[in-house]
């Protein structure tokens, strides 16, 4: 079965697209756990569109807050606290694709790390990192937060433009498999979504 979490090194570097490329390609279900920020398109909206699977593949959020920031911070504002315990794995069959939010220590409370969950549901973990400056520090230091936890890290995925050295020495220096590279894509939609993706990873 195939059941992955994407997580990331850092908010808006285009985990959500590769999220959805993935949905599409194992035309799984999408589950985004809590939901910061409720103005404008959300995660599973953007998935659904982009996947090219629509709204049945989407399943319901365990919490959607209204401010667009950290999620233990957005819980308080909406006066809402986060229970584990709604955030627990989905039933059902078949393949399923879970997307945390920004990186991997964003806490969802004072006592839960998203890193932490990560290790309860012990699923591989897909890690989304850019390819610009930063990208080292950031990657190394969410590998050593993962393995810390002892979460099964089953690649990073790139995303922007190429850079041969900087990705090179993270899954040298990590040792982790790199999985491929999604580019920054325009126009944006399922279909070049699902063409760069399948260019770009290994299938």
């Amino acid at each position: 079965m195939s059941r992955f979490v994407v997580t990331g090194t850092d908010t808006g570097i285009g985990k959500t697209v590769l999220a959805a490329a993935l949905t599409g390609h194992l035309k799984a279900r999408y589950w985004k756990p809590v939901q910061a920020g409720l103005e404008g398109e959300s995660d599973s909206q953007c998935v659904a569109r982009l996947s090219g699977l629509g709204p049945d593949a989407i399943l319901p959020e365990a919490y959607r807050l209204n401010t667009a920031c950290s999620p233990h911070q957005a819980a308080a504002i909406d006066g809402v606290k986060i229970d584990p315990a709604r955030l627990t794995l989905p039933d059902g069959e078949g393949p399923l694709v879970i997307e945390g939010a920004g990186g991997v220590l964003v806490p969802l409370s004072d006592q839960l790390l998203y890193a932490d969950l990560f290790a309860r549901w012990g699923l591989p973990v897909i890690l989304a990192a850019r390819t610009e400056l930063g990208t080292i520090n950031h990657s190394l230091l969410s590998i050593e937060a993962l393995r810390a936890r002892g979460v099964e890290i089953a690649g990073i995925a790139f995303i922007g433009k190429g850079n041969a050295e900087s990705e090179r020495v993270i899954c040298a220096i990590g040792k982790v498999l790199r999985l491929g590279r999604l580019p920054w894509i325009a126009p944006l939609d399922a279909g070049t979504l699902a063409e760069a993706f399948a260019s770009g990873f290994d299938l």
